[in-house]
């Protein structure tokens, strides 16, 4: 039998590109934001439902609400509040019979405590225990608030998405204590469902631009480290569209993420998804296996959102991956 790896169907929203932080490497984050309508929100929710999604993910910029003028914005919009909101986006996915995985960036133990009813799963990126001068004017991104958020989500059983970012100044000892730190925090709560090993991708409009990416070299030795490091229950995940995922998929890479056959990448909107098939055809040796946005374990354990559960056994099979016949 061929080994398999992973992957999750989805249909990608991005509900304000408005960011407190202002990384170097950063394509996301606008000075004038826009939040994402009702309308425009339901049309890609709609169009993710009939290709057969089953996960929407809704990603922002991180604490817009700490930026001037974003209230103005949220005013327009006809949104009283941002978390009540991404509720009603969530309620609208489930409506469509789509599990939400939120990634909105940090958030408070509260906001977490709010969002999670409504999420099969959330996530928010480490990318590094270091200080790196690509955050020199990121607030958010000390590391040791990203661990408490981290932690948080932990006590509160969220089915959590981490990951490291790869070249953005670190060292290879930065990332050998990033993955420990994701270890350590696992250890303790046993709610990190997957890591992602991210690479740096340089974009003419960053500060960063002239920046390499990181080898392919560096990139698989990151993943073995990874697969090393973390317990065989959490899965290391590369996102094939920034990356040749063969070499990293030998390496020791399990899972390839979300790939979307209606919406881009927001964040690398350059970086085309591969397609199901196309992914085949690459990685022929293995055998592709669809998942939900809520790994096997975490059915099992009911750590999802209480109010996506029914839909979770709906949509899961005996193995807790994606129906065969897709209901």
């Amino acid at each position: 039998m061929r080994p398999f790896l992973t992957y999750s169907r989805n249909v990608f929203i991005p509900v304000t590109d408005v960011c407190r932080n202002r990384c170097l490497y950063c394509g996301f984050r606008r000075d004038e934001g826009k939040i994402i309508s009702r309308h425009e929100a339901t049309d890609l929710l709609d169009r993710g439902a009939a290709a057969g999604c089953t996960e929407a993910l809704f990603s922002l910029g991180e604490a817009p609400w700490e930026v001037p003028g974003f209230d103005d914005l949220l005013r327009n919009a006809g949104i009283g509040d941002l978390i009540d909101y991404l509720i009603e986006l969530a309620e609208l996915a489930l409506e469509r019979d789509l599990l939400p995985h939120t990634n909105a960036g940090l958030l408070s133990k509260e906001e977490m405590k709010k969002l999670a009813p409504y999420n099969a799963s959330m996530g928010l990126m480490l990318e590094t225990t270091s200080e790196v001068g690509a955050h020199r004017y990121s607030p958010g991104k000390r590391p040791d608030l990203r661990l408490k958020a981290i932690a948080a989500a932990g006590d509160l059983r969220i089915p959590f998405t981490t990951g490291i970012l790869v070249g953005i100044g670190e060292t290879r000892e930065d990332r050998i204590r990033s993955i420990q730190a994701i270890k350590r925090l696992h250890e303790i709560h046993g709610h990190i469902q997957e890591v992602i090993v991210q690479p740096f991708d340089p974009k003419p409009e960053i500060a960063m631009s002239h920046q390499a990416p990181p080898s392919f070299e560096v990139l698989a030795e990151t993943v073995r480290m990874a697969r090393s490091i973390l317990p065989s229950s959490v899965a290391v995940q590369v996102p094939p569209n920034l990356a040749d995922p063969l070499p990293l998929v030998e390496a020791g890479a399990e899972d390839l993420g979300g790939i979307s056959p209606v919406t881009p990448d927001w964040i690398n909107l350059e970086r085309r998804w591969p397609t199901p098939e196309e992914l085949g055809s690459w990685l022929s040796g293995f055998e592709l296996r669809e998942r939900l946005a809520v790994y096997p374990r975490y059915i099992d354990l009911e750590w999802c959102g209480k109010m996506t559960r029914s839909l979770v056994e709906r949509l899961a099979g005996p193995d807790g991956l994606r129906r065969r016949d897709r209901p």
